[in-house]
């Protein structure tokens, strides 16, 4: 359990918090790049991190990402031109370009020389891996993006989706690393993996995991053991990429899963679920597994709401929860969420909790953010930022002997560009 001191801390992310100020020490991520049109389309409302944004795409390419609101009389600017290289004020024409400076400012006589002292907030953006990363902290503080393996993939090597959950983005981050839920949360009743899930046979045998958790300079390395018979484990092991990144574990050769979150505000957050295979693109079964609503959830058209939701009770079926699966939701992600979205709200208090030993990846997890977070209020500012080739690793689920150490056979398997 926490103290609901430091459960507070985690949790709010605004601008001015502490939390807030550790999550703009890193890349963002913030949209899909498919979101954004050609040069000169129609500007996309953007909330992140508790701020109102809205991003557009000039007339060369560039993605600009500006406060919503324009600093003449507050106009939401999501409502302006986008034309000629800028971003255009419907009230009073004012125009700024995609780094924030005001190029135009037309009604007023003083408008040609003032302008050039006007700015907006504007935030460094970048495209990797489909997605719209920006960068919200320090401008003298600006890192090096991360080196990913699978967000360096191209278009069809990977699928990529996004989803809105209406919970804190922590009690979400936390299911991604407690692996020990899915013998219970995405299992069959018959002891079986669900389609697409590419999850071994042995975690619904070995419901009971032994915990390993390393520190690493990008994160940190949750593994789980597990029996696989009388001569070899089974080891589960997950990356954990500060701030917000999961590497989900996968046999060797297979296609990968991130689940990269952010929060949107403290009682919402943003999910993008990346699927990618970094040396092929993906075979016409991995894409048809993805899209058949099971290791992807069906979207209400036209958003990024899941069709499953806390409004219909997840489309839960009792009658396939009495006889098929564990929880009688057909998807892997409406599975999760239903259980992290409501926590006693959408906030849990985690004072109230009474934890395990399975809950070593937990507990490892808010004491690593705990740690950054108070060390930034001190002034220490987080080393995984400023260490981006450290991020190029995999997450690897595979067969040990017993009497081999996960050190010496995991040592080729978690490196980026292992075989």
């Amino acid at each position: 359990m926490l103290s609901r001191e430091d459960n507070e801390l985690l949790v709010r992310t605004g601008a001015g918090t502490p939390m807030g100020a550790l999550f703009r020490r890193f890349w963002a991520p913030v949209m899909l790049e498919e979101e954004l049109g050609g040069p000169d389309s129609t500007p996309v409302r953007v909330s992140v991190l508790g701020e109102k944004l809205v991003a557009f795409r000039d007339s060369a390419g560039k993605v600009g990402l500006l406060s919503a609101y324009c600093p003449h009389r507050r106009a939401n600017l999501f409502w302006g031109r986008n034309e000629k290289h800028g971003l255009r004020c419907i009230y009073h024409g004012w125009k700024f370009d995609v780094d924030g400076q005001c190029v135009d400012m037309p009604n007023c006589p003083e408008g040609a020389t003032l302008k050039d002292r006007m700015m907006t907030q504007a935030y460094p953006t970048l495209a990797r891996g489909g997605i719209v990363w920006a960068y919200m902290g320090p401008r003298q503080r600006l890192p090096e993006f991360p080196d990913i393996e699978i967000l360096n993939t191209p278009p069809s090597h990977r699928h990529v989706c996004k989803m809105i959950l209406k919970s804190n983005y922590l009690q979400a981050q936390e299911g991604d690393i407690d692996t020990s839920h899915v013998s219970f949360l995405h299992s069959r009743l018959d002891k079986t993996p669900l389609p697409g899930s590419l999850s071994m046979p042995d975690m619904f045998e070995d419901t009971t995991p032994r915990w390993f958790v390393d520190e690493t300079d990008y994160g940190l390395m949750f593994s789980a053991q597990r029996d696989a018979g009388a001569e070899r484990y089974q080891w589960r092991v997950t990356q954990y990429l500060m701030p917000s990144i999961a590497l989900i574990a996968a046999p060797r050769g297979a296609r990968m899963l991130a689940n990269i979150r952010i929060p949107l505000d403290d009682e919402r957050s943003l999910l993008f679920r990346y699927f990618a295979h970094p040396d092929r693109p993906l075979n016409d079964e991995e894409r048809a597994s993805i899209e058949d609503g099971v290791i992807a959830a069906e979207m209400i058209a036209g958003t990024f709401y899941m069709k499953e939701n806390m409004e219909n009770d997840y489309l839960i079926d009792r009658e396939v929860q009495r006889t098929e699966t564990f929880t009688g939701v057909k998807s892997i992600p409406a599975q999760d969420v239903m259980v992290t979205e409501d926590q006693g709200g959408s906030i849990a208090d985690r004072s109230l909790e009474h934890l395990v030993s399975s809950d070593r990846a937990i507990i490892a997890l808010r004491k690593k953010l705990l740690v950054r977070v108070k060390d930034l209020m001190k002034g220490v500012e987080p080393p995984e930022a400023s260490n981006p080739n450290a991020y190029g690793v995999r997450a690897v689920d595979f067969y040990l002997p017993r009497d081999v150490s996960i050190e010496e056979g995991a040592k080729d398997l978690l490196h980026a560009g292992a075989r």
